[in-house]
């Protein structure tokens, strides 16, 4: 047989130096990574992602402007009716999809309203499933 320190298994080595966990200077992060070169595209998204940055400092309070507000709760008048596809069409995108609440600007309870309303009219076939049946 072999001795410890020949068995292949590291039973025989002695500790590493540093702290536990076998690599020097802890966990390395992506940020320690070598990279390899930009590509265009990248390079674009990244000068992309600068100038974001720098119009949203520029512009203060964020990346956000004016809060949203409910269309539904400032007017108490306006009704969530599945039999009018005019008013939901404005809570679809081109393709048919459900706006989301943070871009609508919808409090919760008025936008689950508005998607069950959207759900009958489609049932219903006053307003489509798909961009191709408009």
């Amino acid at each position: 047989m072999t001795s410890e320190g020949e068995s292949g298994f590291g039973f025989g080595r002695p500790p590493r130096e540093g702290r536990e966990g076998g690599r020097e200077g802890g966990f390395r992060r992506d940020r320690d990574r070598e990279r390899a070169p930009m590509t265009a595209k990248g390079r674009l998204r990244a000068k992309a992602r600068k100038k974001a940055r720098k119009a949203a400092k520029k512009r203060g309070s964020g990346a956000f402007g004016r809060k949203k507000v409910c269309r539904f709760c400032a007017d108490q008048n306006a009704k969530i009716e599945y039999r009018d596809p005019k008013t939901l069409r404005y809570f679809m995108t081109e393709t048919g999809k459900l706006i989301p609440q943070r871009i609508s600007g919808n409090c919760a309870r008025h936008q689950r309203q508005v998607a069950v309303a959207i759900k009958r009219s489609r049932q219903l076939a006053l307003m489509p499933y798909a961009p191709s049946h408009v």
